[in-house]
């Protein structure tokens, strides 16, 4: 296995710069209900303008640990601090966070205006002041010209982006987010994805997103948390998680993949080879050597990285294997393939429909070859 090449250190990458300091920091944090650990000994570093995101099924401890950094919960050990200063203790109307909630809460009585300017409500400021606040919220989201109007006169999309400039209104120094966009249909959850990063972008205030799915996590956040049991299992970039998980449950958890057990049979400088019964062919991986003949491991190859041929291709007794099309799913501008291999074995490929064609190069029930490059799979040993 390759590793990634570290990139500079620069403003949109802060976490590889040993000089930067994180804005969050959750050190050891731990919340116990009765004998159950929902958040257990959770160590993260969050820095100013990031987007990160929080994902896990459910019951994972992702929605525990953002409303503890709300001030709803207080942990039961460990350090949750905001620039330096410790959060914990200080109730939720006092901290410099603000929290958009996935049912929006808006209120249906009051006009679109009114519950953006909601937040001020507390503040010391003056009439004109919190207008000029008001429309300006409202231009952000792109709402200006809808002031006037109440909750039951907007779309889901315009909901939300109302709750999103309330939320912003009161400038906080990080916004909480929790599953901001899943009330929304899959197409416009899409485009209201580009929409929140333009905000983002242009406010700079940090975005803390909880969310269960996935693509939504890699589309949005410069960095992501892979949770599960209260424990998280791996941070990274979107690419580092997807390309480079540490664990199968990572590997399964982020996008679609599919697993091969085997036995190291060979090792070799930057290259591991393994015997798997469940495909009947030997497959090799590029790896930097960390696993010795006679170790059981795994090997993750994503579906995309999968090319199916109705010839095989040379070296046919390494990463190749025969099968029968099991499954197809035609989805427009790409096609997956259920094949099953003479093991019984299935597994998964994609492919981009790339010419237009009502034929298909490959149909059910076809004969195929299924093949991948030795840099397309990971060796995970768990």
């Amino acid at each position: 296995m390759t590793s990634p090449t570290p990139a500079k250190p620069d403003a949109d990458r802060p976490w590889l710069d040993p000089n930067q300091v994180p804005q969050i920091v959750i050190a050891g944090v731990t919340k116990t209900y009765g004998s159950f650990n929902a958040v257990d000994n959770v160590n993260l570093r969050i820095y100013k303008g990031e987007i990160f995101a929080l994902v896990g099924s459910s019951g994972c401890g992702k929605t525990t640990l953002l409303r503890m950094l709300a001030g709803f919960a207080e942990p039961t050990s460990g350090r949750l601090t905001l620039e330096g200063a410790d959060l914990v203790g200080v109730p939720a109307h006092e901290r410099p966070v603000n929290m958009m909630f996935q049912s929006y809460a808006l209120f249906p009585h009051m006009t679109v205006e009114s519950n953006v300017g909601y937040g001020l409500r507390t503040l010391s400021v003056p009439a004109a002041e919190k207008a000029k606040r008001i429309a300006d919220a409202l231009e952000l989201v792109q709402l200006g010209h809808l002031g006037k109007r109440k909750p039951h006169q907007l779309s889901g999309g315009q909901r939300q982006r109302v709750a999103l400039a309330r939320a912003l209104i009161r400038r906080p120094k990080v916004l909480l987010l929790d599953e901001p966009l899943s009330a929304l249909d899959k197409k416009l959850r899409e485009q209201t994805q580009f929409e929140l990063m333009d905000i983002q972008h242009e406010v700079g205030t940090t975005f803390v997103i909880v969310t269960h799915d996935q693509d939504e996590a890699m589309a949005l956040s410069s960095r992501i948390a892979v949770m599960d049991q209260g424990k998280v299992l791996q941070v990274g970039t979107p690419s580092e998680i997807y390309e480079f998980p540490r664990s199968r449950f990572v590997a399964d958890f982020i996008g679609t993949t599919n697993f091969f057990e085997g036995t190291v049979i060979a090792g070799e400088p930057g290259i591991v080879t393994l015997q798997s019964d469940e495909l009947g062919v030997p497959v090799r991986v590029d790896d930097l050597g960390r696993f010795s003949p006679g170790q059981r491991a795994w090997v993750a190859v994503r579906p995309e990285k999968i090319w199916l041929s109705k010839e095989p291709l040379a070296d046919a007794g390494i990463n190749q294997v025969k099968g029968t099309v099991w499954e197809l799913g035609y989805l427009g501008n790409r096609s997956t393939y259920q094949v099953k291999t003479e093991t019984g074995k299935l597994l998964s490929a994609v492919m981009q429909n790339d010419r237009r064609t009502a034929e298909r190069a490959i149909d059910w029930n076809d004969t195929v070859y299924a093949s991948w490059d030795v840099t397309a799979g990971i060796v995970l040993e768990s």
